[in-house]
C-alpha cells in the first residue's frame, strides 16, 4: 500500500513511523520533516493546498492519504483528495468542525446527550461578564476557533479571563471540570449500515510548560500510556455515553465522522465529561501510543478511510510509553528557530529509546536546527512507567541546544502509582 501523510510535525512523523515498519507498505509524507525524511520519501507541498495535495497524490498512485494536522481538514483538503476518488484518513471539512469550533461541538454534544461541562458561547464583553459571574473561579475560557491547543485559558484572575475572552472573536466560557485528564482516541468508520469505531489506549498529555503544572498552556509537553490509575471500564463507558451518541448525530445530520475523533476527558466526582473534541490523532499522545500498538496501523486507517467496515480492532503490547518534548526558547509565547540541535543519534543508540521531529529543519550546513516550539519527543519504552520514564529522561540528557526546555515530572506521579 502506497501511503501519503500530509503534515510537518511530531504527530506526523510518529504515524509515518509506525507505517513504515509494516510489511508492504510504501510511505510519503508532505512536507515533513528531517526525521520523517528517514522513514518516508518527501515533498514539498503546501499541506493547506488541498488542489496540491490531491496532485501529489494522483502522480504518486497513492492508495491512501493520511491527513494529519487540524488545520488542513478544517480547511476541507480531505474534501478535495476524496473528491478525486482517492481515499482519506480525515474528516470531511463540515465534520471537522468538532474541532474547528467549539460552540459547534458544544451544540452536537449538547443535542447527543454527551455529558460535558454547562457553558455559554460570547461574542461581546457584556456576555463574557455575566457567564464568569455564572460559574465563578476558576475560570475556563475557550477561543472557538483553532489555536494550536493553546487557546485554552484555566485561572483563578478574572481579569485575565476577562482579557483572553477580549482577545477572541468570540469564545465559549465553561463551567471548571475537577479531575484528571484523560485522552482516548477512537478510530471511526462507516460502512452504510451504521457508524462503527474502534478505541484505542487511553493515554494522557500535559498541557503547561513547567513542572506541577505551572505556566500557560502550550500543544503538549509530554504524555504516557498505559493509565494504570484508570478506573475499570473507562473505554468502554466512554464508547457508550460519548462516541458512539456522538457519531449518531453527526449522522443525523448529514455530515457523518470518519477518521480520528479525539475525546478528552475530566474524570470528575460526577463521572467522565468531555472536555474537548479534536478531529485528528492527538500531539504528544499519538508519540506514546505508536510504539505500544502491537497490531498494523494501516488495515484499520484504510478500512475507515473507505468505508468497508472496521474490522481490524487496534491491539497493544502490555509496555508502557513515556514522551518527553523538548521545547525551544521562549515557547509557548515564541520560539527561537535556527539553534543547532546536537545528541539525537547519542539518544536514539539507547535501548527503548527513538527521537520524533516536530519543529526541526537542516540548516545550509547540514545541520539540525530548531524550527519551532516543540523541537522534538523523546519516547522512551519499557517494561512499566518507571522504567520508560527512567529511559526517556536518560535520553533527554544526551540532547542539546540552546535554550532547551523541557518538563522533568512527565509520567513522575504515575509511575509511582498516583494520579498524574
Amino acid at each position: 500500500m502506497r501511503i501519503l501523510v500530509i503534515g510537518t510535525g511530531g504527530r506526523e512523523h510518529a504515524l509515518a513511523r509506525k507505517l513504515a515498519t509494516e510489511g508492504g507498505t510504501e510511505v510519503h509524507a508532505a512536507p515533513g520533516n528531517p526525521g520523517i525524511a528517514a522513514v518516508a520519501t518527501l515533498h514539498d507541498v503546501d499541506p493547506l493546498d488541498g488542489a496540491a495535495v490531491a496532485d501529489l497524490a494522483e502522480s504518486l498512485g497513492a492508495d491512501l492519504v493520511v491527513v494529519g494536522p487540524e488545520a488542513p481538514l478544517v480547511a476541507g483538503v480531505a474534501d478535495v483528495v476524496r473528491d478525486r476518488g482517492i481515499a482519506v484518513f480525515g474528516p470531511s471539512k463540515a465534520a471537522a468542525m468538532l474541532e474547528g469550533s467549539k460552540a459547534f461541538s458544544k451544540e452536537v454534544m449538547e443535542a447527543a446527550g454527551v455529558p460535558t461541562a454547562r457553558s455559554f458561547t460570547c461574542t461581546t464583553p457584556e456576555e463574557a461578564v455575566a457567564a464568569l459571574d455564572e460559574f465563578g473561579p476558576p475560570y475556563v475560557v475557550k477561543d472557538d476557533g483553532l489555536a494550536a491547543g493553546k487557546g485554552v485559558v484555566v485561572t483563578p484572575d478574572r481579569e485575565a479571563a476577562l482579557a483572553h475572552a477580549a482577545a477572541c472573536e468570540r469564545v465559549v466560557i465553561e463551567e471548571y471540570l475537577d479531575g484528571p485528564e484523560v485522552s482516548l482516541f477512537a478510530v471511526c468508520g462507516h460502512d452504510g449500515s451504521g457508524v462503527s469505531a474502534w478505541p484505542l489506549q487511553p493515554a494522557q498529555d500535559f498541557k503547561r510548560i513547567f513542572d506541577g503544572d505551572g505556566g500557560a498552556n502550550t500543544g503538549g509537553m509530554g504524555s504516557y500510556s498505559p493509565l494504570t490509575w484508570a478506573p475499570a471500564g473507562l473505554t468502554d463507558e466512554v464508547m457508550e455515553t460519548v462516541v458512539r451518541p456522538t457519531l449518531e448525530e453527526m449522522e443525523r445530520r448529514g455530515t457523518p465522522f470518519t477518521g480520528l475523533l479525539f475525546v478528552g476527558l475530566a474524570l470528575t466526582s460526577r463521572g467522565p465529561r468531555v472536555v474537548e473534541f479534536n478531529a485528528r490523532f492527538g500531539d504528544p499522545e499519538t508519540q506514546s501510543l505508536m510504539p505500544l500498538l502491537a497490531s498494523p496501523l494501516a488495515p484499520v486507517l484504510w478500512e475507515s478511510a473507505t468505508g468497508a467496515g472496521l474490522t481490524s480492532e487496534p491491539s497493544f503490547s502490555a509496555e508502557a510509553a513515556v514522551t518527553v518534548v523538548l521545547a525551544s526558547a521562549g515557547y509557548p509565547e515564541g520560539s527561537s528557530k535556527g539553534d543547532v540541535i546536537t545528541g539525537v543519534e547519542d539518544a536514539e543508540r539507547l535501548d527503548g529509546v527513538h527521537v520524533i521531529h516536530a519543529g526541526t529543519a537542516l540548516d545550509d550546513d547540514g545541520r539540525l536546527v530548531t524550527a519551532g516550539g516543540r523541537v522534538l519527543a523523546v519516547v522512551g519504552t519499557g517494561t512499566d512507567l518507571e522504567e520508560a520514564r527512567a529511559t526517556a529522561y536518560a535520553a533527554v540528557r544526551l540532547i542539546h541546544f540552546d535554550g532547551a526546555q523541557h518538563r522533568t515530572d512527565i509520567a513522575l506521579r504515575a509511575a509511582a502509582g498516583a494520579l498524574r
